[in-house]
């Protein structure tokens, strides 16, 4: 059985896929039984999709391996914390547990801005777990957008 840095690592490869295809480089996996049964990345940029948040694609894929919608019995790992949409889905697939490598603190919905996946009136409750390898998940974030940054301001010459 893996231990949650090593499936938060997975995650993070996802996110490494993501940066390679110039996408935000946040990443997901879902996890049953000690099992990794759905991987995302981001694809917005390349689908033209607003939807195709990592953790939407990681459930996507649980649900097309499991045959179901409901994710029992799953954990969701992500390097970022997740928006309204993608925790909502989160709780309407619900998954057990999430574990954050990162806060996201312009638009997480899970204990930043807001806290879906804890809302009391809502019919089912995430276990939410922080700072999975915290360091490595936020640097990937600050290097792709510092990057971004400099080709941004390059003349075209320099491009």
């Amino acid at each position: 059985m893996e231990t949650h840095e090593e499936y938060m690592r997975i995650a993070i490869e996802e996110a490494k896929i993501a940066a390679s295809l110039g996408e935000s480089p946040i990443g997901a996996v879902v996890v049953q039984n000690g099992k990794v049964v759905g991987r995302g990345h981001n694809t917005t940029e390349t689908a033209k999709d607003p939807t195709c948040h990592a953790e939407m694609n990681a459930i996507r894929d649980a649900a097309r391996n499991l045959g179901g919608w409901r994710l029992p019995r799953c954990s969701m790992y992500v390097t970022l914390e997740p928006c309204s949409m993608c925790a909502g889905a989160i709780v309407l697939a619900r998954i057990e547990q999430l574990y954050i490598g990162t806060p996201d603190p312009k638009s997480g919905a899970c204990g930043s801005l807001r806290n879906i996946v804890s809302d009391e009136r809502l019919n089912h409750r995430v276990e939410v777990h922080t700072g999975v390898l915290q360091e490595e998940c936020s640097g990937l974030l600050k290097d792709f957008f510092k990057q971004l940054r400099k080709k941004k301001n390059k003349t075209p010459e320099e491009q």
